[in-house]
């Protein structure tokens, strides 16, 4: 149920981000696709977030991002069949974070519970020495703004939508494709 439900938050994640990048018949399918999966994604979406909250859950703040998870969903795919990609990406990009925030406070503290009576593993068993979590720190520290500023970078690069007329004719080779220009 988990993986059906994380496959379908992606699948509607990625047609309402083709929907936001691309323009013309490209965007419609799109949209509708997303429309499509989003309403699948919702009904499992709802079954695994009670299961998960009531099988493992042993405290009421789980509900905290289930509730954030649950409004976002339904924004975004309220926003996709609006026709208003951007409020549908932010939407389910939040749906995604508040997902994964879901699952680990169902589960806290353990990272993977045990079955049959045998014990699971925990935050404190599953966890680094204190000098490799030291050294890992400052390697994020370090690195995630350089990421950050790579993903903002090649965003901007690409921020215009995909017109039909931008792509080479497929039939003709690669060198005798006219040139286009964005």
């Amino acid at each position: 149920l988990g993986g059906l439900t994380t496959m379908f938050l992606f699948l509607t994640h990625g047609a309402i981000f083709v929907s936001l990048k691309t323009d013309g018949e490209m965007r419609y399918r799109a949209s509708a696709l997303a429309t499509k999966l989003g309403l699948v994604a919702t009904a499992l979406a709802v079954a695994f977030l009670l299961w998960g909250q009531f099988a493992y859950s042993h405290n009421t703040w789980s509900l905290i991002p289930v509730g954030i998870a649950a409004v976002s969903w339904l924004a975004a795919v309220y926003m996709n069949f609006k026709g208003r990609e951007g409020w549908a990406f932010a939407f389910s990009a939040v749906t995604q974070a508040a997902a994964v925030a879901s699952v680990i406070s169902f589960l806290f503290p353990y990272v993977m519970p045990g079955l049959n009576g045998v014990e699971g593993l925990t935050i404190y068993n599953a966890s680094s020495t204190e000098g490799t979590l030291k050294i890992m720190t400052i390697v994020a520290v370090a690195i995630t703004p350089v990421v950050l500023a790579y993903q903002g970078w090649t965003y901007w690069v690409f921020r215009k939508r995909l017109t039909a007329e931008m792509i080479p004719n497929p039939e003709a080779g690669v060198l005798d494709a006219e040139p286009t220009h964005v």
